[in-house]
């Protein structure tokens, strides 16, 4: 698996030579980067020039493609047509995955994500605050399926507390831009292990959107936003802009650790890790998911 996070702003061309990635600029020398070495490739240069060849290669060892726009926001993703051998097969036990179970999946999953952002807010001394105790009241409140929305109680919660009464999610400015930003970051990561497993990523576990391909991306986040919180907390919570090094630190983020069944790993292994503990509930009959587990925020 690659391991390198490329970010290409600067160059025209992209190519190939034998195995490797060509990066080529105006007036500087050739840069060549082995493919088996990459892990995700960013592309925030709208007149970048990218050959076929590339695209093609690109997909043959499931690199993580990332396609920016004009506002150096993520639009696109580049998907393998066929990311396992045996796709049809992991397919059709995919859509047998039992309705109870899903719901059960996606409660543990809402306890683990609701846990996080508490353990976030504990790590920034913020567990104080007259609402914080919140947080923990809704980790057992927490039912199948959560019906009675305790995840969404929570957000609203966690977000004033960390940002403070005024903030708005979803409102235009530098903290929503950086959270934006960093979530798709990590959409596409995820995007790329759930196409490497064989997995389709628009039958959720409990997202469903008719016109969101990819669903089950959407259920496997949840946990691994936190991360991105602090992060925007730490670095642009009192920034006036949103900038192009904001972008890349944002994007070097999942080369960080977290720990899975005990062990250091970079987030975006553990994404890896928890898609197969999500798989193995499914059909294993196992009764619970094993979740990543933050390492050192001081690293974040």
């Amino acid at each position: 698996m690659g391991w390198k996070v490329l970010y290409i702003e600067e160059s025209d061309y992209l190519s190939t030579m034998l195995d490797n990635l060509k990066v080529r600029q105006k007036n500087e020398a050739e840069l060549l980067v082995p493919l088996k070495d990459i892990h995700s490739l960013v592309l925030d240069n709208y007149k970048l020039v990218v050959s076929i060849q590339l695209l093609n290669k690109c997909a043959e060892n499931n690199i993580n493609v990332v396609l920016c726009g004009v506002d150096h926001n993520p639009v696109g993703v580049l998907v393998p047509y066929s990311g396992h051998h045996i796709m049809a097969d992991v397919l059709k036990r995919q859509i047998e995955w039992s309705q109870n179970t899903r719901m059960i999946a996606h409660q543990l999953i809402v306890k683990e994500k609701i846990r996080n952002q508490y353990k976030i807010l504990e790590y920034l001394n913020l567990v104080s605050d007259t609402k914080a105790y919140l947080l923990k009241q809704y980790i057992d409140e927490v039912e199948p399926g959560d019906i009675t929305n305790r995840e969404g109680l929570a957000a609203k919660v966690y977000f004033r507390i960390i940002f403070g009464d005024k903030f708005q999610r979803f409102d235009e400015d530098v903290i929503n831009a950086g959270l934006n930003y960093g979530y798709t970051i990590l959409r596409t990561q995820i995007n790329k292990t759930i196409v490497a497993k064989g997995l389709n990523a628009t039958l959720g576990i409990i997202h469903k959107g008719p016109a969101n391909m990819f669903n089950l991306s959407d259920d496997i986040i949840e946990i691994f936003r936190p991360i991105v919180d602090l992060w925007v907390y730490k670095n642009i919570r009192l920034a006036e802009t949103f900038t192009k090094e904001h972008r890349v630190s944002l994007i070097d983020l999942t080369t960080k650790k977290m720990y899975f069944h005990n062990q250091s790993q970079t987030i975006f292994n553990c994404m890896t890790l928890y898609v197969n503990s999500i798989v193995n509930y499914f059909e294993n009959d196992r009764s619970f998911i094993e979740f990543p587990v933050f390492g050192d925020l001081n690293e974040l």
